[in-house]
């Protein structure tokens, strides 16, 4: 199945059946499992790739790196300040060039338009490592965590993502768990729930694959869910403005002990794409601190570090996913 993807782009779920999301699913399991076993083949060798990061980036950046190393590829990254993408020079064109140099190119930023017009004007495979939109190789990565943690059938995992549902992640985890047949529950106030027409198309996903879909601002909704799901409540590139307004519309769908223990699951996961608003020790979280007077934010503490946060679990899985998206469409 993953022979059919190769040369192919990845921008975004619902360009993949169920059939070929499942197989880049059995992939990543294949490359950790030789990873970990010390059989891994290197079927990149000699590859060149660029990676371009118009958005800041820790664990993309690192897992498309290490992952194309692991695979013996090279990799030149470049971001806003050291290329002409933007700036002196289109999408298009930008395309145009480094698909002459390069067998793979990888995006990050604001626009989906923008990884959309460099996809068309490409010779080469080209992967979104995230924007506005969609973050198609975290949803991939989740789904494979959840597969991993609970050892269950697709169609037998129910996840809710609690929290801003708009955006990038909880569309992609809509859309993935949709692909795949899963029980998906989106948890948020009305306003913040993901656009009708993302909703439709999860919708139509959804009666060839059995998933079960829930959009609701009913926190009673994680009863029997296996994993929890959030992000940070203001993403990247919103202005600083929106945190009064975002913090009162979400105060009450915080993950902490009480939402966990209202799945009524006793091994109840929690996930997160991380970075997460979980104490005060960065400089995001002093100057919430300093402004409203909140030492966490989307998860509590004790929530994050407990034996029920797979969070680092799911940042490692970055690396195989990506590898997995790498070998299948250039190998």
């Amino acid at each position: 199945m993953t022979g059919s993807l190769t040369g192919r782009h990845f921008l975004k779920e619902q360009d993949f059946t169920p059939g070929e999301w499942r197989a880049l699913l059995d992939l990543t399991g294949e490359l950790k499992a030789a990873r970990a076993a010390g059989t891994e083949v290197q079927r990149l060798s000699g590859a060149n790739i660029a990676l371009i990061f118009e958005k800041t980036s820790t664990r993309t950046r690192s897992a498309f790196e290490v992952a194309a190393h692991q695979q013996g590829a090279h990799v030149t990254q470049m971001d806003g300040n050291s290329s002409q993408l933007g700036h002196k020079e289109s999408p298009a064109d930008t395309a145009r060039v480094l698909s002459r140099v390069f067998d793979g190119i990888e995006y990050r930023g604001a626009w989906q338009s923008t990884v959309e017009t460099i996809a068309r004007y490409s010779s080469v495979p080209v992967w979104n490592g995230l924007t506005d939109e969609w973050h198609p190789t975290q949803s991939l990565c989740d789904m494979f965590t959840m597969r991993e943690a609970s050892g269950l059938d697709d169609h037998d995992i129910t996840f809710a993502y609690v929290g801003d549902a708009r955006f990038n992640v909880g569309c992609s985890l809509l859309m993935g768990g949709a692909l795949l047949g899963m029980d998906v529950r989106l948890v948020a106030p009305e306003k913040l729930l993901p656009p009708a027409s993302v909703v439709a198309t999860a919708r139509r996903i959804a009666e060839t694959t059995g998933a079960r879909i829930t959009l609701t601002d009913d926190l009673a909704a994680v009863e029997g869910c296996q994993f929890i799901h959030t992000d940070i409540w203001v993403s990247m590139g919103e202005p600083e403005s929106v945190w009064t307004e975002r913090i009162l519309l979400l105060r009450d769908y915080q993950v902490n002990t009480a939402l966990l223990e209202r799945t009524g699951v006793s091994d109840v996961k929690f996930m997160h794409c991380l970075p997460a608003y979980h104490n005060r020790e960065t400089t995001v979280g002093e100057a919430i601190y300093s402004r409203f007077g909140l030492e966490e934010l989307e998860v509590t503490d004790e929530v994050f570090e407990s034996p029920a946060s797979i969070v680092f679990d799911q940042a490692e899985n970055r690396m195989h996913s990506i590898k997995a998206v790498m070998v299948a469409t250039l190998a």
